[in-house]
């Protein structure tokens, strides 16, 4: 761990001689590329050598405590004990900073969420985990746009799909996806018996044209007329878009525009994060089959958390957290679950990267 500490502080030191040549300097793509690298490795560095610094300082009060007066060894102990927590402190924060950071992180992401087993209710607890996610949007002031859905007229959504533009928004709800399960007694229920329904959350990188290359012959696209509320322009024109992927059968509708080229371009959108995401998959099954993770490793079909209504209470099966803030995280104050969530795979990542 400290051989790769060092060598990432030899990097940074490289970066900012090579940043003071006239040869980067005149070149600003060379010089952009160089001075992104640095500014990613300067928080690491910065807490390396606050912690060699601290280590320093330890050792200096060790010294103490071991001679002099009685009045200086007392003073020196306390002194030894702050540091040392210190140390211990920075430590951990350097393991967590040596993790291989996702390539994805700071993308945006198309977020799917899908009605389950249960009918109605299923739909009606669809459309608030839709609801949760758009105030968590709000308070992280993240722009979220509906790219199609399909309600059920009381209330409930069957599908939406949206996407969700931010910074680090990939970052805080990767993992997200899975089937999300709720316990309550229906509005409709008179025997007062509690019922178990669910939805699917699916949270996509955002693909942009740089990710995924997609030919056009190897598309199918179909336009029809768009059903539903939009007023005569909408339900008279073929405005309505749906492309199929050939190669991998992953079709995608659009009718929410009544433009035809809108439409299009929203469904691309999605099929080629859908299309980014099917390759995400491959590549971590082929580097880890038996491992549990997050996205797109095929885990989708797992319950990964309880909404409890009568106990007002949320557990997250995969790292056995309980909540009883119910009300309050379908508000979107969602960042406690999440943080949990985002601290215990960040410490499965650092068993894998065997940086301790």
């Amino acid at each position: 761990m400290f051989d790769k500490l060092a060598a990432e502080e030899q990097r940074y030191e490289d970066l900012m001689r090579l940043l003071g040549t006239t040869e980067v300097q005149n070149d600003q793509a060379e010089y952009r590329k160089h001075a992104k690298a640095l500014a990613d490795l300067e928080p690491l560095v910065e807490r390396f050598r606050e912690y060699k610094a601290t280590v320093q300082s330890l050792a200096e009060a060790e010294e103490l405590a071991a001679g002099g007066d009685a009045d200086m060894r007392e003073l020196a102990k306390e002194e030894v004990k702050s540091l040392a927590a210190k140390r211990d402190a920075i430590l951990a924060d350097l393991k967590l900073m040596l993790v291989p950071k996702d390539p994805n992180d700071e993308k945006n992401v198309v977020l799917e969420i899908r009605a389950g087993t249960g009918g109605d209710e299923a739909a009606l607890f669809a459309g608030e985990l839709f609801r949760m996610y758009s105030k968590f949007a709000e308070r992280n002031r993240w722009r979220l746009e509906v790219m199609s859905s399909s309600d059920t007229g009381v209330g409930g959504l069957k599908e939406v799909i949206a996407t969700i533009e931010g910074r680090g928004v990939y970052s805080k709800l990767k993992y997200e996806s899975g089937v999300h399960r709720v316990q309550r007694v229906p509005a409709t229920e008179a025997s007062g018996r509690i019922h178990t329904s669910t939805a699917t959350v699916a949270v996509l990188p955002e693909a942009e044209e740089v990710d995924v290359q997609i030919n056009e012959k190897d598309l199918r696209v179909d336009t029809f007329c768009s059903s539903g509320p939009g007023g005569q322009s909408v339900n008279t024109t073929y405005s309505a878009v749906r492309i199929t992927h050939i190669p991998t059968g992953v079709v995608v509708s659009q009718q929410d525009e009544k433009s035809q080229i809108k439409n299009r371009a929203k469904a691309m959108k999605v099929l080629r994060s859908r299309l980014y995401e099917m390759e995400l998959r491959k590549q971590q099954e082929a580097i880890a089959k038996d491992r549990r993770s997050q996205v797109g490793t095929g885990e989708r079909s797992e319950k990964i958390r309880t909404y409890n209504f009568p106990q007002n209470r949320i557990t997250d099966h995969r790292i056995n957290f309980t909540t009883h803030r119910l009300t309050e995280v379908l508000n979107g104050d969602l960042t406690d679950l999440l943080d949990s969530v985002i601290t215990y795979y960040q410490s499965e990542k650092l068993k894998d990267a065997s940086v301790v």
